[in-house]
């Protein structure tokens, strides 16, 4: 149990993925391509011929119709790569395994563990350091269950007990994705700092035993009966590749998810711990510190812009919407939105928010004020309103706002200290920066203002101390303050070389091994 709760603790990096969800693939076009009908004969099935992408696509998604065969239509091939595409900006690869500056998906990003420091691998084609060697076989069961082609444990900071519940048909899109549709890129992957003998990987295999779902049973529970088709639709799309749950659900003695889906109980998206100083919140139906108050459409915007009339995304979660959700199709957004909003509060005893007018009105008045008052309306009021309202969609109410009601302050108290960036998107494409306070005020100061926050126009939440403002403050460093994200994943320039057919690999060849 000792190994179980070290190597367990890699899981914790799976939570600086994106929060609430991206997912996975919208309808799609059927094509002439089969999707193979089990991983075994994935291994032997020839990639299809290689196609030239557009080389600029904003929206870094679906190549537009106009590339395509000589008579105008697309091509199965290319249908089947656009899929791969969408699939897996959904499902955000590119946030973890990309850096500012970089190449998309040539790894190097840092996840701070207990253990050490875990790099993220190369998942480009490039042979000698990425997957270009991987048949679809092994890039299935990696992304399944978590093992290597030389049979080593994942870390679960690849949220494979998720992804899981995949389709064979939308892995073997995004398979062909990544093997046609990617530059490959020969960059080394770095080695992980982690001592021994916690870098030692064969813990993990029993982890994954204990706490990994098989894919039988994944799937099985992802074809659970629905009461409509779009339910089902926004279930896979939350429960499958948005691997949601990775960041709101809370993790048990070994780091493990303590629910899977919906149907693990209601500890499922009821808020997970801190990671980096963000805590994400309840996606269930809590009216004060869930989804409860916010409608359909409330979570659709959100979900495609990263801001809406009662919130704006910060930290992981503008990630995950700058690289994912704002990607999807109007009729994902709905279903993941419609099957989130099908989930009962967590706790059912929760009272709702009801506006109280006197922390406006002593605001307005001005004269004697308490410390918070004074320090809410001297750093706080400008944009956020004497009332907390805020100016929605740019700046965000404070007032009913889930996550300032939240249990823990954490996310509240890391806005304060360092700011925080809502990053433009194809919908809402202005960006807002709200600079940080920590040079400025003290951590008493930091504590009062976020209490009064917390505790006026009738929110309700435990007050800070100073002893958890001062923490926070040591555990931030510049790797966990938030900083513009990478640029949208574009489709790859036209490939200059051609993929030639590629044969099931021979275990016994050489191989590269991502780090991850």
């Amino acid at each position: 149990m000792k190994y179980l709760l070290l190597c367990g603790a890699a899981l914790l990096s799976s939570l600086t993925a994106p929060a609430l969800a991206a997912d996975q693939h919208a309808p799609q076009p059927r094509t002439s391509l089969p999707a193979p009908a089990s991983p075994a004969d994935a291994a032997s099935r020839p990639i299809a011929p290689p196609v030239s992408t557009p080389e600029a696509l904003p929206a870094g998604m679906i190549p537009p119709a106009s590339h395509s065969a000589s008579d105008g239509t697309t091509t199965p091939a290319q249908a089947l790569i656009a899929k791969g595409r969408y699939i897996a900006a959904a499902a955000d690869c590119a946030a973890c395994h990309s850096m500012p500056g970089s190449a998309p998906y040539a790894g190097g990003y840092a996840f701070q563990l207990p253990i050490g420091t875990l790099y993220s691998s190369n998942i480009t084609p490039d042979k000698a350091h990425g997957i270009g060697r991987w048949t679809e076989a092994q890039f299935v069961r990696a992304i399944r269950e978590g093992v290597r082609p030389d049979g080593a444990s994942l870390y679960p900071a690849m949220p494979f007990p998720s992804y899981a519940r995949m389709t064979d048909a939308d892995l073997h899109a995004l398979y062909v994705y990544f093997m046609q549709g990617v530059q490959p890129v020969a960059q080394a992957v770095r080695p992980n700092s982690i001592p021994w003998p916690l870098s030692m990987r064969f813990p993990l295999a029993m982890w994954r035993w204990v706490f990994a779902p098989s894919p039988d049973a994944a799937r099985k529970s992802a074809e659970r009966p629905f009461p409509t088709p779009e339910m089902a639709r926004g279930a896979y799309l939350v429960e499958g590749p948005g691997h949601c749950g990775a960041c709101h659900t809370r993790r048990g003695l070994a780091m493990q998810e303590t629910a899977l889906t919906a149907q693990d109980g209601p500890h499922y998206l009821a808020g997970g711990a801190a990671v980096d100083g963000w805590t994400p919140p309840s996606l269930r139906g809590e009216p004060r510190t869930g989804l409860g108050a916010w409608s359909v459409a409330d979570l659709t915007d959100f979900l495609r812009s990263g801001r809406n009339r009662r919130g704006s995304a910060f930290g992981n979660m503008d990630t995950a919407v700058h690289h994912g959700t704002q990607y999807l199709t109007h009729e994902d957004l709905t279903a993941m939105a419609r099957y989130l909003k099908s989930l009962p509060p967590a706790d059912a005893t929760q009272a709702g928010w009801e506006p109280d007018p006197a922390a406006t009105h002593a605001l307005q008045a001005g004269g004697r004020l308490t410390p918070g008052q004074q320090l809410y309306l001297d750093n706080c009021a400008a944009c956020h309103r004497s009332n907390g309202a805020g100016y929605a969609p740019a700046f965000p109410p404070l007032a009913g706002n889930p996550v300032v009601q939240n249990r823990s302050a954490d996310s509240l108290i890391h806005i304060v200290l360092t700011g925080a960036t809502l990053h433009g998107t194809a919908a809402a494409p202005s960006a807002f920066t709200m600079p940080g306070f920590g040079a400025r005020l003290t951590d008493a100061q930091v504590a009062t203002v976020v209490t009064f926050i917390r505790q006026a126009w009738g929110n309700m939440a435990p007050a800070v101390a100073d002893t958890d403002v001062a923490h926070l403050r040591k555990t931030l460093t510049p790797d966990t303050m938030q900083s513009a994200p990478p640029t949208p994943v574009d489709p790859a320039p036209v490939r200059a070389d051609a993929i030639p057919q590629r044969p099931a690999q021979d275990p016994s060849q050489e191989t590269a091994h991502p780090a991850m």
